[in-house]
Formats: C-alpha cells, sequence, structure tokens
C-alpha cells in the first residue's frame, strides 16, 4: 500500500477504482433489501457507507494504517489516508478478479454498515 504522499508510483488510482466498485455494490446491496428505496434514500445510504470517516472505520480494523506507507511528514492514521488504503483494496481486487462484483463481495466481509430493510427485494 503506497499512499501519494510517498511516492508518484501510488495506489491512488486503484483507490478510485474501488470507491465506484464500494458505491456499486452498495446501489446493489440496498435495492436488493428494498426495491422501492427511493433515489433519495439510496444516494444517502451510499453516502453514508461510502463515506471517508466509515470507510476509514473499515481500514483501521483492518490495520490498513500500519501498512501503508507515507512519507514522513504524513500521519498514516488520518481518516483519509486509511481510506485511500481501504479502497485501494477493492480497486486491486476488481483489477486482480477482472470485474468489480468480487471486490463487491469482499467489501461486505469486511463491512459492518448495512442498508437496512423492509420492503419487497427485487430477487
Amino acid at each position: 500500500m503506497t499512499h501519494p504522499s510517498f511516492s508518484g508510483e501510488n495506489n491512488r488510482a486503484l483507490s478510485i477504482l474501488g470507491l465506484y466498485a464500494i458505491e456499486t455494490s452498495i446501489s446493489l446491496h440496498c435495492l436488493e433489501r428494498n426495491i422501492e428505496m427511493s433515489p433519495k434514500e439510496l444516494s444517502r445510504k451510499v453516502k453514508e457507507i461510502s463515506e471517508v470517516g466509515t470507510c476509514a472505520i473499515d481500514g483501521t480494523r483492518l490495520g490498513l494504517d500500519k501498512i501503508v506507507r507515507v512519507s514522513t511528514k504524513t500521519n498514516s492514521t488520518v481518516p483519509s489516508v486509511v481510506c485511500g488504503a481501504f479502497r485501494a483494496v477493492f480497486g486491486a481486487i476488481g483489477v486482480d478478479a477482472g470485474n468489480a462484483d468480487d471486490a463487491g463481495e469482499v467489501f461486505w466481509n469486511v463491512n459492518h454498515h448495512g442498508c437496512g430493510g423492509g420492503g419487497a427485494s427485487a430477487m
């Protein structure tokens, strides 16, 4: 795991891909549980579950703050650093698997924030 403060060769692109894989997975997960969820509620849940603070909590729980390489002037425990590393993990899974579905599946295995229930399921 390499933060941009450490090197020009870093995990920023993987972090962007990971964010999109996470957001897609959240959307799908929530709609599977409640197909009648309003667009506003879906957007709120996606934002809540994928925000920097939330993914930093999950990344810290995984110990990513201890393995991400940062410059001597950068604190590896800052939420934005941990979150970037967390998202990059899912980007890397997506690249390795050749699809975002596998990244989303792993995300739900390490994420402890749900979409809530209620309503009819599309599945």
